[in-house]
C-alpha cells in the first residue's frame, strides 16, 4: 500500500471513529455543527478542494462537484432541523472508501520500461595505438571495426570481419539456439557472442542499430496504448448536472407555479426536498460496487496466478477478439528434445549415443536436448580430442570412432532429414540424423481450444524461427496462420496489421526480451512471467506466473465475468437510484425512506461485486 493509500485509510479510521462517538452523543446548536464539522473536513477536504478547483478551471460537472453540493446539502438540512450531520459525513466516508479499493486496484505504476531493458550495450571495444579501448557505442562510426570478446554484447550492427564465433540471438528472436557466424556474416546489436573474438566492420550508427530501434519501439509504443476512462468521470458528466439542474428546477419551478395559481406555495417543503434529491443522488452504490467489483477479479486473478496491472487493462482484456502468440516459451517448452532419428547402419539408440557424448562437453542447447535424449550422464572418459569443426558442428573421438555432430554443411549432398536436422558421421561415414527441436508444450493445444470456446475468433503465432519448424508447431497445436522469420520491429508490423483487420482488441502473449516491443504495442499485453524476461514483464499489462498458456483464456474469462459483474451494479444502482429521487421529488418518500433504500442497494452491489473473488 502506497503512502497517500495509507493516508486514506488513516482519515476514513479517524473519522469512522468521531462518527462512532458523536452518534452516541447528544449535541446540538453551534457546538455540535463544529463537532461533527470535525470528521467531515477529515475526511472531505481534498473531494472540497478538488471542487473548488474545478469550479476556478470551469470544469465543475464531475464527481468531486457532486459530492461536495450533496454533503454540503446535507449539512444545510441538519442545520435547519431537517436532517442530522451524520448523512454528509458518511457519504464522503463511502465516496473516500471507494477511492481507495480504486486506488489500491489498480497497483503499483508501471516502472519505466527502458530502465528495465538490459539488452543496452554499456560500451564498444575499438582499437588504438595496438590496444583495446572502451568507448560509447555512440561515438563508434560507421565503417569503424569493434572487437567483441567473449560474453560481451555486440553494440552496433555490423559484418564481421575476422573470426568465427556462436552468437546468441534470443534478444531478437526469442530463439535459444545459438547462431553460428564468421567472416562476411551480419551480426545485429544485443546479440551476445558466446565461444570466441570478433571483428565486426559497423554498417550503421548505433542510433540506427537493432537495439536502438528495440528500445525506441518500446517507448514510443507505451506512450501510444490507449486507456479507458473511468466510468464514474464518464457518467459524472451527464448525470451531475442534469440532478444539478434537477433539483435547481425542484427548488424553484413549484413553489412559483403554486403561486401563480394561488395556491400555498409550501417553499420551504420543496426546498428540502430539493436539498433531499441532492443528498440521495449521491451514487454512493456505483462509486463503490463498481471499484470493488474490479478489486474482487484482481484478487480472483491473482489467486489463479494471473497479475492483472489494474482495471483499466482487465477492461480491455475482455474485449479481446483476436490474439498473437509468440512460440518459444510460450506455445512450446523453450528446451530442444529430439522429435525424429533416423539412423543408417547403426540402431537409433546407438546414434544418439555417439551424438551425446561428442557433444558432452558443450553447455549449446541441442547439446543437452541429445543428452536428455541419451537417458544419462555420459560418460567423458570414453570421450577424447573434441574440437570444434568451424561454421558445422564439433568433432570428437568416442570410443576410438571419429564422431562428427553437426549441421547440413557436414555431409554436404548426403543429408536427406528436414532443415535444421543434427547429422552424423561416424568415422567419415553418414551414420544418420536427428531432428531436435523446440518441443509444444503439453498444454498448448488445449489453450488454443480454451480460446476459441473463450470467444477469440482470430489466433496467429508470430516467431523469429524458420517457417518450416514454425508451420509444423502451429500445426501441432491447431494454429492455422503463422507468420515467421520476424524480429521485434516484424512483430510489432505484423500486430499493427492484426489490428487494422480485425475489430475488438487485439492481445499478444509473449516471453522473452524481443518480445517487449509488441507486448508494449498490442491492446493487452500478456507475458508468461516465470521464465520471461524482466523487460518483458514490465511492458505487459497482464502476467502468467506459471507460463500455463491456458490460463490466457482464464484470464479473459475473468475479465468478462467481471464486466458483467459491473454493468449488472450499473443497471440496478442507477434504476434503484432514479426511482428513489422520483419518489422523494413528488414527495411519496422521505429522506429515511431513500437513504435506506439507497444503503440496500449499496449492500447488494457489494455483495455481487464480491462474486469476482471466485
Amino acid at each position: 500500500m502506497s503512502a497517500k493509500q495509507k493516508r486514506i485509510l488513516v482519515r476514513i479510521i479517524i473519522s469512522a471513529l468521531f462518527v462512532a462517538v458523536l452518534s452516541f452523543v447528544n449535541t446540538g446548536g453551534v457546538l455540535g455543527f463544529a463537532l461533527w464539522m470535525i470528521p467531515y473536513f477529515i475526511i472531505g477536504y481534498d473531494i472540497l478542494w478538488k471542487a473548488c478547483c474545478g469550479i476556478i478551471n470551469g470544469q465543475l460537472l464531475d464527481e468531486n462537484f457532486l459530492m461536495s453540493v450533496a454533503t454540503l446539502g446535507a449539512i444545510a438540512l441538519a442545520v435547519w432541523g431537517r436532517g442530522d450531520y451524520t448523512e454528509a459525513v458518511a457519504v464522503m466516508l463511502f465516496y473516500q472508501i471507494g477511492e481507495l479499493f480504486q486506488s489500491y486496484a489498480l497497483g503499483k505504476s508501471r516502472k519505466s520500461i527502458s530502465a528495465l531493458m538490459d539488452i543496452r550495450p554499456d560500451h564498444a571495444n575499438i582499437e588504438r595505438d595496438g590496444r583495446l579501448v572502451s568507448v560509447s557505442p555512440e561515438e563508434v562510426s560507421v565503417g569503424q571495426i569493434i572487437v567483441v570478446n567473449p560474453g560481451e554484447r555486440v553494440a552496433i550492427d555490423g559484418i564481421v570481419e575476422e573470426g568465427e564465433s556462436d552468437l546468441d540471438t534470443s534478444a531478437l528472436t526469442g530463439e535459444s539456439v545459438p547462431r553460428t557466424v564468421s567472416r562476411g556474416d551480419e551480426v545485429l546489436s544485443a546479440s551476445v557472442n558466446i565461444s570466441r573474438q570478433l571483428r565486426i566492420r559497423t554498417v550503421r550508427p548505433y542510433g540506427e542499430s537493432a537495439v536502438a530501434r528495440i528500445l525506441e519501439l518500446v517507448e514510443n509504443a507505451s506512450a501510444n496504448k490507449s486507456r479507458s476512462e473511468k466510468f464514474i468521470t464518464r457518467f459524472a458528466r451527464i448525470y451531475t448536472p442534469a440532478v444539478c439542474i434537477a433539483a435547481l428546477l425542484l427548488a424553484i419551478l413549484p413553489p412559483m407555479i403554486l403561486g401563480i395559481i394561488g395556491a400555498e406555495a409550501q417553499t420551504g417543503e420543496w426546498i428540502y426536498r430539493a436539498l433531499s434529491f441532492l443528498v440521495i443522488s449521491c451514487p454512493c452504490a456505483l462509486v463503490i460496487s463498481i471499484p470493488m467489483g474490479f478489486f474482487a477479479s484482481l484478487g480472483g486473478a491473482s489467486r489463479k496466478g494471473i497479475l492483472v496491472k489494474g482495471s483499466s487493462y482487465l477492461e480491455a482484456l475482455s474485449k479481446v477478439r483476436s490474439i498473437a502468440l509468440d512460440k518459444t516459451g510460450t506455445v512450446t517448452k523453450g528446451s530442444f528434445e529430439v522429435r525424429e532419428v533416423r539412423a543408417e547402419g547403426i540402431s537409433n539408440g546407438q546414434l544418439i549415443e555417439y551424438a551425446a557424448l561428442a557433444e558432452s562437453a558443450s553447455s549449446h542447447p541441442i547439446a543437452r536436448g541429445l543428452i536428455r535424449a541419451y537417458g544419462k550422464e555420459p560418460d567423458i572418459s570414453r570421450v577424447s580430442e573434441v574440437r570444434e569443426i568451424g561454421g558445422c558442428g564439433v568433432e570428437a573421438t568416442v570410443d576410438g570412432i571419429r564422431v562428427c555432430v553437426g549441421n547440413r554443411r557436414l555431409v554436404g549432398d548426403r543429408a536427406t532429414g528436414e532443415k535444421g536436422a543434427v547429422y552424423v558421421t561416424l568415422d567419415r561415414a553418414y551414420a544418420g540424423y536427428i531432428v531436435i527441436s523446440d518441443m509444444p508444450k503439453a498444454e498448448a493445444s488445449e489453450a488454443v481450444r480454451a480460446l476459441e470456446r473463450a470467444g477469440v475468433g482470430h489466433i496467429v503465432m508470430l516467431t523469429g524461427d524458420s517457417e518450416s519448424v514454425a508451420r509444423d508447431i502451429a500445426k501441432s497445436v491447431g494454429i492455422g496462420e503463422v507468420r515467421s522469420e520476424l524480429l521485434p520491429d516484424g512483430k510489432v508490423a505484423e500486430l499493427e496489421r492484426i489490428m487494422s483487420q480485425h475489430s475488438g482488441k487485439v492481445a499478444f502473449v509473449g516471453d522473452g526480451i524481443n518480445d517487449a516491443p509488441v507486448l508494449a504495442r498490442a491492446d493487452v499485453g500478456i507475458a508468461m512471467g516465470a521464465i520471461g524476461s524482466d523487460a518483458a514483464t514490465a511492458a505487459a499489462d497482464v502476467v502468467i506466473m506459471d507460463d500455463d498458456v491456458r490460463k490466457v483464456a482464464e484470464a479473459i474469462r475473468i475479465s468478462r465475468k467481471c464486466m458483467r459483474i459491473a454493468k449488472q451494479n450499473i443497471i440496478f444502482s442507477i434504476g434503484v437510484k432514479l426511482l428513489c429521487l422520483i419518489l422523494v421529488a413528488v414527495g411519496l418518500a422521505g429522506m429515511e425512506l431513500a437513504i435506506f433504500a439507497d444503503v440496500g442497494v449499496l449492500v447488494l452491489a457489494v455483495l455481487n461485486s464480491m462474486r469476482g473473488l471466485y
